[in-house]
């Protein structure tokens, strides 16, 4: 029996990768049956298509499919996917045909203890920075798996996450939650969102089940956000003024045969208005073109997705299908709004520069798993806590996003040009740069539990992108000098000991689906 005031039913709306996987991450948390007095309701529409973005994820899936309880190996085969161990950004910093560089998942060596970018800038000109603390950008070079063919599910040499096919995704979570976790699914339309006397919402109404009633409602309805925006008009942060891309195109590519390689990295290429995406899973690439509209038209993106296409396509333009994409870049001014929170594309949507949609997505769920109230009483206090999290989070990824743009020289277009222009650059993004002339980025810039970005991950992008700080190794740290060379070594070594060890991405996809 429902009881007043207890959080009991959890009614999630909307599906795909948002409304599925909040619904495993609490499945997964909670111990659904019929003694459990938790019941978890997805309400789904029948004929909502997959966005087609979004097909790359963090190292931190891994540790999601082993809460939900699905296996490394069902994943992969299951998905289409395959092992992805960062990006590779070409002609952002310059243009050039040399220009390339590696934001990989492995942080540099003894990350935890030592700072070893201003050693590295000590050896100026020996080697990359990437290459010089982690084997990883050179395994992404042979495309390379992350670990022996013949490892256990979920380990690894090198840190990494996933190239995945959305849709089969979606499709597979959806199967696991109703099948295995206890979760109801329901699908139908939404007709309409009723509130209660006391402004939460009471229940949803639908076209074939009637009424659906819940205590928790969480809204995975995409860019509409039925429930956050177009029930309670939750304001919207719109941050146009300093990341400019609010267009994308997505397509589906066949490889040319069933040997080609599967590269391990998202590669991402910039071009005159935006950057293309480049992401190889098992069966097919998934390649898009995302764009500012108020530096390219539609007929100029169409080009340019098809120029980049036709370099490496087996088929021609003409028989793919691209999806036009249109969007707002930023999120609500809150997520969590009375007894509404909203995850996915409906709490905000940027561009998929660096696989940020679907860890949003995790962190999320794992936060409302975690600090599920017991009562209504407390669930404002929960909300407030979810608000503050999620609006750093969303601010920290603005601004590490918008560095790869402050970084680069290009000036072949108006678009690189603007991107540079101050006053599109956050204050707080202004001043770590500020501080990053003078010294490395290092743990105590970025203090929260659950960093979405470490300092690792800005060290790679900053000194990738040839940021020249005149950081130096201080006297009283040279007596460090000697443990900095001696990993800088080991990591050499380590290049020249597994780069022959290791399987291709190609060759260890196919022994796990034999296997399967």
């Amino acid at each position: 029996m429902h009881r007043p005031d207890s959080i009991q039913r959890i009614v999630i709306v909307g599906g795909g990768s948002a409304g599925w996987l909040t619904a495993g991450l609490l499945a997964g948390e909670y111990r659904l049956g019929p003694e459990s007095d938790l019941h978890i309701t997805l309400v789904e529409s029948p004929d909502v298509q997959t966005v087609g973005v979004g097909e790359g994820t963090w190292p931190t899936m891994r540790s999601t499919l082993q809460r939900i309880g699905i296996s490394e190996s069902e994943f992969l085969v299951e998905c289409s996917a395959a092992f992805k161990q960062g990006t590779r950004f070409d002609g952002w910093r310059t243009g050039e045909e040399n220009d390339r560089y590696y934001h990989p998942f492995s942080p540099p060596a003894a990350y935890a203890r030592l700072n070893l970018s201003p050693y590295w800038q000590a050896r100026a000109g020996e080697s990359s920075f990437v290459d010089a603390v982690t084997p990883q950008g050179r395994v992404c070079d042979q495309d390379l798996a992350p670990r022996p063919i013949d490892a256990p599910d979920f380990s690894a040499l090198f840190n990494y996450g996933y190239h995945l096919d959305a849709g089969k995704f979606a499709g597979l979570l959806q199967r696991h939650c109703t099948e295995r976790l206890g979760v109801s699914h329901v699908l139908d339309h939404v007709t309409a969102v009723n509130g209660a006397t006391d402004g939460d919402i009471d229940s949803i109404s639908t076209a074939q089940h009637g009424k659906i009633q819940g205590d928790l409602f969480i809204d995975c309805t995409g860019l509409k956000a039925l429930l956050l925006n177009g029930h309670y008009g939750i304001d919207f942060v719109d941050c146009r003024d300093v990341l400019f891309n609010d267009s994308a195109l997505a397509v589906q590519v066949p490889y040319r045969s069933v040997t080609d390689p599967v590269a391990s990295q998202t590669i991402s290429t910039a071009q005159e208005a935006g950057w293309t995406w480049d992401i190889g899973l098992s069966s097919r690439r998934g390649v898009g073109y995302t764009w500012s509209s108020a530096h390219a038209d539609d007929e100029a993106a169409h080009r340019v997705l098809e120029t980049y296409v036709a370099a490496t396509a087996a088929v021609p333009w003409d028989e793919l299908n691209p999806r036009k994409i249109d969007f707002r870049p930023g999120h609500r001014e809150k997520f969590w709004h009375r007894n509404c929170v909203a995850i996915g594309m409906s709490a905000g949507f940027l561009e998929p520069l660096e696989a940020s949609a679907l860890v949003l997505i995790e962190l999320a769920g794992r936060m409302i798993a975690e600090e599920l109230p017991a009562t209504r009483a407390t669930m404002d206090t929960v909300a407030n806590r979810f608000n503050q999290t999620f609006r750093y989070r969303w601010e920290r990824i603005i601004d590490f996003l918008k560095l790869h743009y402050v970084l680069s020289e290009r000036s072949d277009s108006a678009y690189w040009v603007d991107h540079r222009d101050p006053s599109s650059i956050p204050a707080t993004l202004q001043d770590m740069l500020a501080l990053w002339r003078e010294r490395a980025p290092w743990h105590s810039d970025f203090p929260q539990r659950d960093e979405v970005f470490s300092s690792a991950s800005y060290q790679y992008v900053l000194y990738g992108m040839g940021f020249g700080p005149g950081a130096t190794v201080r006297k009283q740290r040279k007596d460090r000098t000697a443990e900095a060379d001696a990993l800088f070594e080991e990591t050499a070594h380590r290049a020249r000991q597994q780069l022959g060890q290791l399987p291709s991405n190609r060759d260890i996809l196919k022994y796990i689906e034999q296997r399967a």
